[in-house]
């Protein structure tokens, strides 16, 4: 029967995850449980963070929509219950950038539905 060399899928697993972990501090970058450890944190940040992100945008749409709505005289509430009433397509994310690069054409959208 022929030799077996053992520990390549060991071994794979191990570089794998070490590659992961690259530029972390201390051990975590080279010791293989310190890795897998630092790993389940920093992939369970990470998934909220993709969460929390759509949610920051969101909110930042939002301000940045108030307040140049607020110029034309009318609340944030007020101008988004007057667009849904006039069946207006736009969500938040191109209001704001409309809001802040294209004020002539928020304009226009704000006189639409006033």
């Amino acid at each position: 029967m022929p030799r077996v060399k053992r520990g390549t899928t060991a071994n794979k697993r191990r570089t794998k995850i070490l590659k992961y972990t690259k530029g972390y501090r201390w051990g975590r970058s080279t010791k293989e449980r310190a890795a897998k450890e630092a790993l389940l944190h920093a992939w369970t940040h990470a998934f909220r963070g993709r969460k929390e992100k759509k949610r920051e945008y969101r909110e930042l749409w939002n301000v940045r929509i108030n307040a140049a709505i607020r110029e034309e005289g009318l609340s944030y509430s007020k101008f988004i219950a007057a667009l849904k009433k006039h069946h207006v397509a736009l969500d938040r994310k191109i209001l704001a950038d409309l809001a802040a690069h294209e004020p002539e054409v928020f304009k226009k959208v704000v006189a639409s539905v006033k």
